[in-house]
Formats: C-alpha cells, structure tokens, sequence
C-alpha cells in the first residue's frame, strides 16, 4: 500500500533562492541558505507528510542537512539539470543544460546519498511556433 505523502521541492537554485530572499532584505549567502533549508528540514512531523525531498546540489554536499532527513527515512533527491540558456538561432527558445555530464554527476549524487532525480526541461510555448 503507498502511503499518502509528498514530495518537497527543496531545490531552489542560489539564484532562485535569492531572489526569494531578496523580498525580505535576506542577504543571499550560504549561511542564510543553509539556515533556510535546516528550518525546512528539521520541522517536528514533518515525515508524517513528507516522504521525500528534492535538494540542489549546495544542499545535497552538506551531510547535515542530509542526515536530518535520512534519520526521519526521508528519500532524498537531486535536481541534475543545470538550468538553461537560449539557444542559438531561435526567438527566445531555450535548452536545459547539463546532460553532457548527468552520468557523472548521478554517479556522485548517488554516493552523497540520492535516490531520486529531477530532470526539468524548459520550453517555450508561443504562437511564432510552427503548426504541423
């Protein structure tokens, strides 16, 4: 039977976090970050609803924070893409970067203690865009 319990989405990238933090005169620093994550991390019950949890690559390094979430048997993920950037010869399309290296760096997640893996692919959907 599958139990009835969500996944965290905890993986903010620095510059999305910042931008987060900036709404509330937050300097975008690793201590802020770190500090962040551990308030997410360590609320009491939180593996009564959560069974697992996506990290960012900072967080995932930090076995501190990891083991919070391996001591409630909380799976922990990665998100393996590395953001995105347009794309050569288009009108504002963009490719996910990353892929080139996701097998070495899947490999090394896995030994920081992932499980799991987020992939996102970011496209652009507009009217300029052929109908077949």
């Amino acid at each position: 039977m599958y139990s009835r319990k969500g996944i965290l989405a905890a993986d903010e990238s620095t510059g999305t976090i910042g931008k987060r933090f900036a709404t509330i005169s937050l300097d975008n620093t690793l201590e802020n970050r770190t500090a962040y994550r551990k308030l997410l991390f360590t609320t009491a019950g939180l593996e009564e609803n959560i069974s697992g949890v996506i990290t960012y690559d900072e967080t995932l390094r930090n076995t501190t924070l990891i083991n919070h979430l391996l001591s409630k048997n909380i799976v922990v993920g990665i998100k393996t893409d590395l953001g995105a950037k347009p794309l050569y010869g288009t009108n504002g399309e963009t490719v996910t970067q990353g892929i080139d290296n996701l097998d070495k760096r899947c490999a090394e997640y896995y030994k920081l203690g992932a499980r799991f893996a987020k992939w996102r692919g970011i496209l652009k959907i507009s009217e300029d865009v052929p109908v077949i």
